[in-house]
């Protein structure tokens, strides 16, 4: 496993399916389900990417993105959300995020969608 993608959800069922579903697919996949852990996640492991919840409890995602932005302004970042919002897309593109993605919808295959925009991110940075 050579990339390594930093999830961040408050539902911890949903982070350890993502977390299975991501290794299969060959990533590494650090997790972490609130906003400090996240941040400590961030600056401790390295990631080469992150999935990023919109809503949580502690902090939302908005607000941890722009945490991460000062750290770092160039790593991809892909939105997960179970409510998807105009303003919340609008607010998280001004932030330049790789993705916007429903969690859970019918319109929407997640997982796939998932995994193309993780194989997009990857290869633009030419990997």
């Amino acid at each position: 496993m050579d990339k390594k993608i930093l999830l961040v959800d408050d539902e911890l069922d949903f982070l350890e399916i993502m977390k299975h579903r991501i290794e299969y697919w060959g990533y590494e996949a650090i997790t972490a389900s609130n906003g400090e852990d996240a941040i400590r996640a961030f600056k401790d492991k390295g990631p080469d990417a992150i999935i990023l919840d919109y809503v949580m409890p502690d902090i939302n995602g908005i607000d941890l993105l722009k945490k991460i932005r000062g750290i770092n302004k160039k790593i991809p970042v892909i939105m997960f959300t179970a409510k998807p919002e105009f303003e919340a897309i609008r607010n998280s593109e001004k932030l330049n995020i790789s993705a916007f993605i429903p969690k859970l919808s019918p319109l929407v295959d997640t997982q796939a969608s998932l995994k193309k925009v993780l194989y997009m991110v990857f290869k633009k940075k030419g990997d």
